[in-house]
């Protein structure tokens, strides 16, 4: 597919995962793609990469501005960095909630406040922001990490209603759990990794973990020229988790 030849593209997060997954694919649809990450060292061409710390607005703008620049523009934005964090409501201190709310909510906010004048002169504009099942479906021990992707999944459609009318489409997509790196330390962490993953996969329906690829593709759904008629929308990739009630297999 090449229907995103021409238009300029920016990944945060983009070194790794799901981040890094997508910029690849939307640079082999046709896309020049910049990406903002704390460590671009493994970025390599085509892609464009860009130091840039989330929780540090000044450092968010230099980047945003150095990218569009690179690039010529800007029309596609794929607000991806966030990080993760385990537990109740006991078990994270006011620290840590201040910390996961800052990258993953407030991040994005300061990514799309210093894109929005770039994203104005795009006849093509998109934004796209990794939200998470958690956002719509309980999870145990993901309480700070559930806030701060319920708080994404509102913000896509506050932002959707409010640029709809420039011609900006806002929308999100819904991971179950992936199979990224991050997924990988907390089951190298676990005391048996083995069994651990074995539950992860056995909350979906597919009875598999979500791979990177398969959320970049629904994330280059929602951001492509096609996908004109789509906004506030949240794209669950979950493997039926969300949605799904089967029977358990016959024995």
């Amino acid at each position: 597919m090449s229907d995103f030849e021409g238009l300029r593209a920016l990944v945060t997060g983009g070194a790794s995962g799901i981040g890094r997954a997508t910029a690849h694919l939307l640079a082999e649809r046709g896309a020049r793609v910049a990406v903002l990450d704390l460590d671009t060292a493994t970025v390599e061409r085509p892609l464009l990469g860009h130091r840039a710390d989330v929780t540090d607005d000044t450092s968010v703008r230099r980047a945003v501005s150095a990218a569009a620049a690179d690039l010529g523009g800007l029309d596609v934005l794929v607000n991806n960095a966030g990080i993760g964090a385990r537990g109740t409501v006991e078990d994270n201190d006011d620290a840590e909630w201040h910390r996961v709310l800052d990258v993953n909510v407030v991040g994005m906010v300061r990514v799309a406040r210093a894109a929005l004048p770039h994203l104005r002169r795009s006849s093509h504009a998109a934004v796209v922001n990794t939200c998470s099942i958690a956002a719509t479906a309980g999870l145990p021990q993901r309480a700070l990490y559930s806030a701060t992707k319920g708080a994404v999944y509102s913000l896509t459609l506050a932002m959707a209603a409010d640029h709809v009318h420039e011609g900006i489409r806002v929308n999100c997509v819904n991971p179950g759990t992936a199979d990224t790196p991050w997924v990988g330390r907390l089951l190298d962490a676990a005391d048996d990794p083995a069994a651990e993953r074995a539950a992860l996969e056995a909350r979906q329906p597919t009875g598999c973990l979500v791979t990177a690829a398969e959320v970049a593709g629904a994330i280059a759904y929602l951001a492509s020229p096609l996908s004109g008629a789509t906004t506030g929308t949240a794209l669950a990739v979950d493997g039926g988790m969300q949605g799904l009630r089967p029977r358990p297999a016959a024995r």
